[in-house]
């Protein structure tokens, strides 16, 4: 394992279902993400991808092997210290938004640093302002989400996933549900956010542009890593 990773997990085995619809989802996967990388999860529909996030995410417990955040295992942590490691350290942005329909942009940006806890009123609002300032939208902050377009919804969404400045950004399909145009300005928004701020990203996707302009490919096969490729950047 490398020492300077933000995140990695070795040996992860995951079976879903029970008896005679027993699933082997996971069969030994290990990986690691660094500071400054963006990595792409690719493969067909039911290899795994989505599995790995979760359990990479803390969102899912593996039935073997660890996951690491910072050469930490936190696998075997109870529940309410993975949702505390979670919320400090990891950001999630899911192909669809699941922004509240009826708070503003910059209240939705809001709800991940309320559930931390750390900062006052007035900071949290300051950040959101910021955040969405980034990602271009200082202009819909009292826009209620409802009223905001597919594309500028997932620039919330990304807002959103780094309210709590986390070090690693685990992305399924972030970009799935958009156009081309707007697809591929989200993803270069990431992208270079991940880069300037060496931050990590890893992301599941079916977009072969998207996993090419990634510094890492993994490619997924029957619950394994068959091969991973890197672009020589990060």
């Amino acid at each position: 394992m490398k020492p300077d990773a933000f995140l990695s997990c070795q040996d992860i085995e995951r079976y879903l279902g029970e008896d005679e619809s027993r699933v082997h989802a996971l069969r030994g996967v290990s990986l690691e993400v660094e500071p400054g990388s963006v990595h792409a999860v690719v493969g067909p529909s039911g290899c795994g991808k989505s599995t790995l996030l979760y359990i990479l995410g803390l969102l899912d417990h593996p039935d073997g092997g660890f996951v690491m955040l910072e050469a930490e295992a936190v696998s075997h942590l109870p529940d309410d210290q993975l949702a505390r490691r979670r919320n400090e350290f990891i950001g999630f942005i899911f192909q669809f938004h699941f922004l509240m329909e009826d708070f503003t942009a910059q209240e939705n940006v809001m709800i991940p640093m309320r559930r931390l806890g750390r900062l006052p009123e007035t900071a949290m609002r300051d950040r959101a302002a910021g955040l969405l300032e980034a990602v271009g939208l200082s202009d819909k902050l009292q826009r209620a989400s409802r009223h905001l377009s597919g594309g500028e919804q997932q620039r919330v969404a990304i807002a959103r996933a780094l309210a709590n400045d986390p070090r690693v950004v685990l992305a399924d399909e972030p970009t799935g549900n958009l156009d081309t145009k707007n697809s591929r300005r989200a993803f270069e928004l990431l992208q270079s956010i991940v880069h300037q701020n060496q931050m990590a990203m890893l992301l599941v996707t079916h977009n072969p542009a998207i996993a090419e302009a990634c510094d890492w490919i993994h490619e997924m096969q029957d619950g394994r890593i068959i091969a991973s490729h890197s672009r020589g950047l990060g």
